[in-house]
């Protein structure tokens, strides 16, 4: 929730005022000709009802704002979000009916008491029901709430490490690639760690979200791993480290929860020396980011089943309570047999914790929903408009949204519009346009709400397609 709770002084202001007005004024002579028109109800008693009524508005108006204020971290303000509503709900209907039956009886025996009795009746059946519904359908981010914090992982150091792997070619281990950089001193110097927990280091292979990325192996298992890596006693404010680490944690055990066959496989996550590090599946392919651009423009067909692959991780990892944060092309793998691969979920929710704002907004700000731009609390329809402009890019060979500046690029996907497609690719199925401007919605209603109904949106492009 957010740190400044000024948004509740409004609500709770009104509230009270209501709550004091109706009892003081009711008192007052002039009050006996104020009557609500065609009942029987007393000028006193229906100052009562009006006000008590407004009280009631205004606390279901309250429950809406906490609600839009809550963070959907997965875990106990994810469940205290869902159940939100439908408790405020209820608990408006069983006072309303209280102040109805003690102020507004004339009004109900107008109406018929056995009707009104029905309506209550239905009305607390149905609250009840949406109460248990989420109140199941949520009970994961419950259970991580009284989950027990991720525990330290103490290093494993071997006596003496083995030799390198030979640089024999047809032994080569080829992996994912990540953007390159200059080496970053690791443990006090140029050379990187010979082991991390029980991994061993083999070669160092770029540089990630978070830091450097590894070649790593399990002596035990055999199985090559890559290892991103953040060194955690380079954070400019110590007095965040510790909230840090545990968001470090926090996130490598929700994205370590997902199990989907788009999804990147993370393994384990550990700290070593002050450098915390996630060790996930290696993928052999190239990124999204090399068919993202002309000349190299992927067929139509392969696009769409591209994205669709993509959507339907994403629609499973938001249903876990996983939001990923930074959709953009290089975090989006094929692999030689043609699969799709998604990587670095919560990765740039653990970055952002350490970096400044600027920092943040200077990594992929191309791909960034209007609300993330905003410093909003985002949830899966943020990944479903970042999802979006990946689509266009890939029908079109550029983004929708470009400019001069990183000012005026990020005034442009806060405000302007995204170009028509037929403007940029005459030969596109109108049916494309619809779907590119429902996942490129500013406002959040008129987004897709899940990123599973994309997927089927393009399925349908895909079936048209082959009619």
């Amino acid at each position: 929730m957010s740190k400044s709770l000024h948004w509740i002084i409004p609500h709770a202001t009104g509230i009270v005022t209501a709550l004091l007005l109706g009892p003081l004024l009711s008192g007052m002579a002039w009050v006996e000709y104020f009557s609500i028109p065609l009942t029987a109800v007393t000028g006193p008693n229906a100052l009562r009802l009006v006000s008590q009524s407004i009280a009631l508005g205004l606390l279901m108006a309250l429950a809406v704002s906490t609600y839009q204020q809550l963070p959907d971290n997965g875990r106990g303000s994810s469940f205290l979000r869902t159940i939100l509503l439908p408790s405020a709900a209820l608990i408006v209907i069983i006072l309303g009916g209280k102040t109805f039956r003690t102020y507004g009886s004339p009004l109900i025996l107008q109406i018929g008491s056995s009707l009104f009795a029905q309506a209550y009746t239905v009305a607390l059946v149905a609250c009840g029901l949406w109460l248990t519904i989420v109140w199941l359908r949520h009970l994961e981010p419950l259970r991580n709430a009284f989950a027990p914090a991720p525990v330290k992982r103490k290093p494993v150091r071997t006596t003496v490490p083995e030799e390198p792997p030979a640089t024999d070619p047809s032994e080569e281990i080829p992996a994912q690639p990540v953007e390159k950089s200059t080496a970053v001193a690791m443990n006090g110097h140029g050379q990187p760690p010979t082991s991390l927990g029980r991994y061993k280091i083999l070669k160092e292979l770029g540089r990630g979200a978070m830091g450097l990325v590894y070649l790593g192996k399990d002596p035990t298992i055999q199985r090559f791993v890559a290892i991103k890596t953040m060194r955690l006693d380079q954070i400019d404010e110590l007095d965040k480290v510790p909230e840090i680490k545990a968001r470090f944690f926090r996130e490598a055990e929700s994205a370590g929860r997902l199990s989907h066959p788009n999804i990147v496989t993370i393994y384990d996550a550990g700290e070593q020396e002050e450098l915390g590090y996630i060790a996930m599946e290696l993928v052999e392919g190239l990124s999204l980011k090399e068919c993202a651009r002309k000349p190299n423009v992927m067929p139509l067909s392969e696009i769409v089943q591209t994205i669709v692959s993509v959507a339907e991780a994403l629609d499973y990892a938001h249903q876990q309570g996983v939001v990923h944060r930074d959709i953009k092309p290089a975090n989006i793998m094929i692999t030689k047999d043609r699969s799709v691969k998604v990587m670095d979920f919560g990765i740039a929710k653990v970055t952002s914790s350490s970096k400044t704002q600027t920092d943040v907004v200077l990594g992929t700000p191309t791909y960034m929903s209007p609300e993330q731009i905003a410093g909003k609390k985002v949830d899966g329809r943020s990944d479903v408009f970042s999802l979006g402009v990946v689509l266009f890019e890939l029908l079109t060979g550029q983004p929708p949204f470009t400019a001069d500046n990183l000012s005026a690029l990020l005034f442009a996907i806060a405000h302007h519009p995204h170009p028509e497609l037929h403007t940029l690719r005459p030969d596109l199925p109108p049916m494309f346009q619809e779907v590119v401007n429902r996942a490129l919605q500013k406002e959040l209603p008129q987004r897709y709400r899940r990123a599973g109904e994309l997927a089927q949106d393009l399925r349908a492009c895909l079936q048209g397609l082959a009619a």
